[in-house]
């Protein structure tokens, strides 16, 4: 796992509140060029395409050390709607196999899975060994959705808070490397994603009646992160806090602790001599107008 806070114990490191005033977003990164940011300290596109380009280089020589070691990768996405999980996600998996890296998006328990144990349906999406698995949201849902919105009883909470350090202690020591992310955005930065949601058809799917109810609870919300730290910030799995008001800067920071947090090794094997193809000759294609072609429009 990635560096710890000097003196950390199991329930003790717990990150400032979230407040409308702000997610303590740092300003330009002393280790870079300040030529890499803009005024207001975002990241350039262009440094950000090239740097993406690097660390997702890296993503494929880390993907192929799990799956020869037949490493178990588990990576937790926490954070506010519009924190920018989803985009993270997409940009970590993007050049790899979708064999070995797979993203688990739960829908809502269905009637029947609410009544299994509250573990049960995200154990069946844990990898095996050779496997990454990302989870957009996860069994958090009961501290953080379930419990501002009374989707769960109080009872059920406080089973949770007692049940899940101890869940994720024996995922670590069957083996699996736990990874655990929480995306801080500010009070403006949502309110401005959210607005530019509401007014572009191919982003409005994004914001449904949960998401505009979590928007009033923001305080709510808050309070219940700051909770959910306090009994769930182990050290054997700890948060990591991502400042997201800067997606691009979001993104990168992500991706490069996720590769600072696992030992792996380039092991990508040499590029292969492609055969040369059989004769020709001896094949006859069939004639097009036995085939159906889509309309050339482009």
């Amino acid at each position: 796992m990635g560096k710890q806070a000097a003196g950390q114990g199991e329930s003790e490191r717990m990150p400032d509140a979230e407040s409308e005033h702000g997610s303590g977003a740092p300003g330009p990164s002393p280790d870079r060029p300040a030529d890499w940011y803009t005024k207001k300290g975002r990241l350039k596109r262009t440094i950000y395409e090239s740097e993406l380009r690097r660390l997702q280089v890296e993503l494929v020589v880390l993907q192929e050390w799990v799956k020869h070691h037949k490493k178990k990768v588990v990576i937790l996405f926490e954070g506010r709607d519009a924190a920018g999980k989803g985009g993270s996600i997409k940009r970590i998996v993007e050049r790899l196999n979708p064999r070995v890296a797979r993203i688990a998006a739960l829908p809502a328990p269905t009637e029947r899975e609410r009544t299994q144990w509250y573990f049960q349906r995200y154990v069946a999406h844990l990898p095996a060994g050779g496997e990454i698995v990302l989870f957009d949201r996860s069994w958090y849902n009961r501290a953080l959705v379930e419990r501002v919105m009374g989707f769960c009883t109080r009872d059920e909470f406080l089973e949770f808070a007692r049940s899940v350090p101890e869940f994720e202690r024996m995922l670590v020591r069957s083996g699996t490397t736990l990874i655990k992310y929480w995306f801080s955005v500010s009070d403006d930065e949502q309110e401005r994603r959210f607005q530019a949601r509401i007014h572009n058809p191919e982003k409005r799917w994004k914001l449904s009646p949960m998401d505009l109810e979590s928007r009033r609870l923001f305080r709510e919300y808050s309070r219940a992160k700051d909770e959910m730290f306090k009994f769930s910030d182990i050290k054997q799995a700890p948060w990591w806090v991502i400042p997201a008001d800067d997606k691009r800067r979001a993104r990168l920071n992500c991706i490069s602790h996720l590769l600072d947090s696992l030992p792996y090794e380039d092991i990508m094997p040499d590029p292969p001599v492609l055969p040369p193809k059989e004769d020709s000759k001896i094949y006859v294609r069939s004639p097009f107008e036995d085939q159906n072609f889509v309309p050339l429009k482009y």
